[in-house]
């Protein structure tokens, strides 16, 4: 089935980049959707709060400040709508989508998509995310000041973070499947940490469970030389490893990192014209909101050029 109406620009993903590009293409009298596919406003939409956002000194709520993005991109008349894109493929000048079975054209796309947080697929961790249980150190570790942190995974990521989180913590316990994967540079780094009595680790033992009470979590329960073992924490920080949301895109013919991120050049423009990406689904991103909100104004202005380029 084909929708022959052509669209301006269609955004895919509705998080606080591509909200931020809508809000800039709407103003220039843009035809332009939003296709979401689960929660409009994306990952900071399902976080408690948010501290290091500017503009609120004393932070704010992920839903209000989702709700804000979403209710500024409507009033500049952009569409946002629920659908799942499974497909896109360049035809001429046209970019094709498959939304929910049906193929919709239109001049330009911007894919921003996000991540998502490798999940370790234990009890607790779904049921206490947001509430204990975190994926981002920068964005939620100054609630954990004077409080006791397990940090799991073993990669670059996790012993950055859990450095980053001795700032807050009065210790941090650091829980790794198998053994330490960092840098040598980060490793060293680490054994000043575990020196000084900051940081624990803790070799060879798989998350199991994360266990709470009355709502609050307790402790992570690991499996240590074949037995289970109860670590007391008040919070849970997991890094392992993102995953971008780019699986549609296997025969689109979009260049993507090793990571499967997408590569762009300076414009934001991926290796097809008309086709953009923004945000943390971009190679190179740095993971933060602030700057996926700055990736989006850039890309509209991007998009909007490229527009004006195809009437010449």
């Amino acid at each position: 089935m084909v929708n022959q109406e052509i669209k301006d620009v269609i955004m895919v993903g509705g998080g606080p980049s591509a909200l931020t590009a809508a809000i800039y293409t709407s103003r220039e009298d843009l035809d332009t959707t939003i296709y979401e596919k689960a929660v409009v406003g994306g990952i900071p939409a399902v976080v408690d709060m948010i501290d290091n956002y500017p503009g609120f000194p004393d932070g704010i709520e992920g839903s209000v400040l989702a709700e804000q993005m979403e209710k500024q991109a409507k009033r500049f008349g952009a569409k946002i709508e629920f659908g799942d894109v499974t497909a896109i493929r360049k035809d001429g000048e046209l970019v094709v989508l498959t939304v929910d079975e049906t193929e919709i054209k239109t001049k330009a796309v911007l894919i921003a998509t996000g991540n998502s947080n490798s999940k370790l697929g234990v009890p607790g961790e779904l049921e206490y995310y947001g509430r204990g249980v975190h994926y981002c150190a920068t964005c939620d570790g100054a609630f954990y000041r004077g409080k006791r942190l397990v940090v799991v995974g073993g990669g670059n990521s996790a012993v950055q973070e859990a450095i980053y989180l001795t700032r807050f913590a009065t210790h941090i316990d650091l829980v790794v499947r198998s053994s330490v994967k960092a840098s040598e540079v980060l490793q060293n780094e680490l054994k000043k940490f575990v020196s000084d009595k900051k940081i624990t680790v803790h070799l060879g033992a798989p998350t199991q469970e994360i266990l709470a009470v009355n709502g609050h979590v307790t402790a992570v329960r690991v499996n240590q030389g074949g037995k289970s073992v109860d670590i007391e924490t008040d919070g849970v920080f997991v890094f392992a490893g993102l995953k971008p949301n780019t699986g549609f895109l296997d025969k689109s013919g979009i260049e993507l990192d090793e990571q499967g991120f997408i590569k762009t050049n300076l414009e934001l423009e991926t290796n097809i014209p008309g086709i953009f990406a923004s945000g943390d689904v971009r190679s190179g991103a740095t993971m933060q909101i602030a700057s996926a909100v700055g990736e989006g104004a850039t890309v509209a202005n991007s998009i909007d050029e490229y527009l004006h380029s195809l009437k010449k």
